[in-house]
């Protein structure tokens, strides 16, 4: 698109998930990216896939994963909040998901999802998930497995999650930490053994650091060219080499997942378990 005045662009881009994960308006903190993707494959969303959300909040993980699980699926996303239910509410319908996303206003914890029978997987993102544990077992549908996951940034608040968990008879209890560590890729010189061997004793006897191999670590400079993959490939002397940065940011929250057993499924496990034992 041609800016009004002719002396440039305007680029339009397609609205997605992730570009409006960039620029909500932030009413609480947000799901970003990693932890986004990591929990729609641990959940195992996929279109047709019917899903609880609790809380809320600012929206950023609801649009993805109404986007995964259209068009037949459905979320039913809770928040105790009142005013970031209604925005919300507003912001599903004014993006088109009006008809997939069911908004509710409610303290699960409390209240519970009032809802038997109804969904594949379970997302809590509370200061207390391990209060509405129960009420999420019940929602699951009682026939199939189910995947729930609980979003929680103190490693506290997981132990209580974890013991609530094994409680209500959920199994494959799993606790991850998404870090995000980037990685930076340079083309280095090879060098022969034995010819590291004798330049290494000749810094040596000239009092230098025999770590400091130039022809060993030698980079491309500043105004060199790098070189095109191809190029490396075919030029014997050289390779690829990657190395990670010195910090890594720090976590979000702990993710801890764990699988629902349909009644039927847990009582064959409790009898194996007896027979097991005696």
């Amino acid at each position: 698109m041609v800016s009004s005045n002719y002396k440039g662009f305007v680029y339009l881009l397609h609205p997605t998930p992730e570009l409006w994960t960039h620029v909500l308006p932030h009413r609480t903190q947000i799901l970003y990216i990693a932890d986004i993707s990591f929990i729609s494959t641990q959940l195992e969303l996929k279109p047709g896939v019917k899903m609880i959300e609790s809380g809320t909040g600012s929206g950023s993980f609801s649009h993805s994963i109404a986007r995964t699980i259209a068009p037949t699926g459905k979320l039913y996303s809770f928040e105790y909040h009142e005013e970031r239910a209604n925005l919300a509410q507003k912001e599903f319908e004014e993006h088109g998901f009006g008809d997939i996303i069911k908004m509710h206003h409610r303290d699960v914890c409390k209240d519970g999802f009032q809802l038997k029978d109804e969904v594949n997987a379970v997302f809590l993102d509370l200061p207390a998930p391990w209060d509405a544990i129960a009420s999420a077992k019940e929602a699951f549908k009682q026939d199939r497995t189910g995947k729930i996951c609980c979003f929680s940034p103190c490693i506290e608040q997981v132990a209580r999650s974890v013991a609530a968990l094994e409680e209500h008879g959920f199994i494959d209890i799993t606790m991850y930490e998404c870090l995000i560590r980037e990685h930076t890729v340079s083309p280095l010189q090879k060098v022969e053994f034995p010819t590291a061997i004798k330049e290494a004793k000749e810094r040596r006897a000239q009092g230098l650091s025999t770590s400091e191999n130039s022809s060993v670590k030698r980079k491309f400079g500043k105004d060199e060219p790098a070189p095109l993959p191809e190029e490396i490939e075919q030029t014997s002397n050289l390779m690829l080499v990657t190395k990670t940065l010195g910090e890594t940011r720090g976590h979000t929250s702990y993710l801890t997942f764990a699988t629902f057993l349909p009644p039927t499924a847990s009582d064959v496990v409790s009898v194996t378990s007896n027979s097991d034992s005696n």
